[in-house]
């Protein structure tokens, strides 16, 4: 029996699409159903689309295999998450004053709440609007409603970034491939629910997601994002100067890069021989020459990230803590470089028990654990509805046979007379019948009125050469040559 209640979401990668298809039951909990993925194929550069056609292409094909595992179900519309580079968060605040006496309402909120969604900033596009904080008479308050200020003050995050980065979404997928997007979601807020303890929100977490194309930051404290920041370096970087500095393919870069790469120098084996594919043979290198271009690249990512943390004034607070993810944070001792610098304690991200629902190997795997936690934060449901087909009934009224007229009483000695049934009448044949009588009674009218005309004009000819006669014979003799001459 096919699908009709489940939720899809997509993850455009740098380096590949994922599409993800799942439940969810009464406490939220996510159980995957389906999981495909598609190699981007450089359509998609820094988390943006370049290539339209490509990705349109590659999401089409995603959608198709999805089906197939739904037992004849389609997919009608699918979230689309969003990482890709100018995106970060941004304050803007709205405040409201009440006067001696004033009380925080429901409506009050609201009001407040909706002037923050009519606010557009310049050249610059609106996706999320997240952790407003409250403050009544310039004190902090976590629950406002119902209390007495005289002024209120809401501050929040607004995650911005370049319309394009909305736009080339639609085009790709409400253009393209005709499918609906109910609402294209953050990325990096996203995971920050599906990886981050209770914990880590309220008392520090920061969240570092070292994708291909880009690596983004987000930071929590007192359960609210304080900053976000996507920084437009990533781990297809360091493929890149491997290709680059060993004179190798990109194939085999990416596979010296996961099988040896190490984001810190090991001395112990920085003499070992190390074998590499090059395109006249193979190659014998030392693993020093590989460390240093890898140690290279990944010392600017992490110091690029420790800038906008630092930026944003948090660590002078002190009592955070690092969770890193994306498929990047898979290089060998990145979390040992990235404790170093930011002198923290750094976990590699899993996904929250209480929110994966039975198996969560796939939600843990760095290569569907964001598409995971997009599909965590789909509400509609995403399942084509078949077409329900209300039946009406024709009623037909039933033909009424004329009755016999009953026969007479008779007494019992003398005969019983019955008379014969009247004829039915077919009034449709009558009406016919009648149509048909006027169209000859009409033709019959016409054909005498063409033999009245001829007559006329047989008299005129005989009366001798009138001016009519003259025309009429001329007429008749340029016909006749015409005639002659075709």
């Amino acid at each position: 029996m096919a699908y009709t209640d489940f939720i899809a979401a997509i993850d455009l990668g740098t380096s590949h699409i994922v599409g993800m298809v799942g439940t969810k039951n009464a406490s939220g909990a996510l159980s995957i159903l389906a999981y495909e993925v598609e190699k981007a194929e450089g359509s998609i550069r820094r988390g943006c689309v370049y290539n339209g056609e490509e990705v349109a292409y590659h999401i089409g094909l995603l959608l198709r295999k999805l089906e197939n595992k739904l037992d004849g179900a389609k997919i009608d519309k699918v979230y689309i998450g969003i990482g890709g580079q100018s995106l970060r968060s941004m304050d803007y605040t709205v405040n409201k004053v009440l006067g001696s006496g004033g009380e925080v309402t429901e409506v009050i909120l609201q009001e407040m709440a909706k002037d923050c969604r009519m606010y557009r900033p310049a050249e610059l596009d609106v996706f999320d609007i997240v952790s407003p904080a409250y403050y009544l008479d310039g004190r902090a308050e976590n629950e406002p409603l119902g209390v007495n200020c005289s002024r209120i003050d809401a501050k929040y995050k607004l995650i911005v970034g370049r319309p394009v980065l909305r736009r080339s979404i639609e085009n790709t997928v409400k253009e393209r491939i005709k499918r609906k997007v109910p609402r294209v979601l953050v990325s990096p807020i996203a995971l920050a629910n599906l990886v981050l303890t209770d914990a880590e929100r309220q008392q520090g977490g920061i969240l570092i997601d070292f994708g291909a194309g880009v690596t983004s930051v987000s930071t929590y404290r007192k359960g609210r994002l304080q900053m976000l920041y996507v920084v437009p370096f990533g781990s297809h970087l360091i493929t890149r100067d491997i290709a680059s500095g060993l004179d190798v393919s990109e194939s085999e870069a990416e596979r010296l890069k996961r099988v040896h790469g190490m984001a810190l120098p090991n001395k112990e084996i920085e003499q070992q021989p190390l074998d590499i594919n090059r395109m006249d043979g193979v190659h014998t290198i030392k693993q020093t020459n590989l460390d240093e271009i890898v140690e290279a690249r990944v010392r600017e990512i992490i110091e690029n990230v420790y800038a906008r943390v630092q930026d944003s004034n948090i660590l002078k607070d002190g009592g955070y803590s690092i969770v890193i993810a994306g498929g990047g944070a898979m290089l060998k001792d990145l979390r040992e470089a990235v404790k170093s610098r930011f002198k923290m304690d750094v976990r590699i991200a899993s996904a929250r028990r209480d929110l994966i629902e039975g198996n969560d190997m796939i939600a843990n795997n760095p290569e569907y654990m964001l598409a995971a936690a997009l599909l965590l934060q789909c509400e509609e449901n995403c399942a084509e509805q078949p077409e329900v087909k209300v039946q009406t009934s024709t009623f037909v009224k039933p033909k009424v046979e004329p009755k016999a007229n009953p026969a007479p009483t008779q007494p019992k000695q003398e005969e019983k007379k019955v008379e014969a049934p009247q004829p039915d009448i077919d009034v449709e044949a009558e009406e016919q019948a009648e149509i048909l009588r006027r169209q000859a009674a009409e033709e019959e009218q016409k054909r005498k009125e063409k033999e009245r005309i001829k007559r006329l004009q047989e008299e005129e000819r005989r009366k001798g050469p009138t001016l009519w006669g003259k025309i009429w014979g001329k007429i008749e003799q340029v016909t006749e040559i015409k005639d002659k001459d075709y």
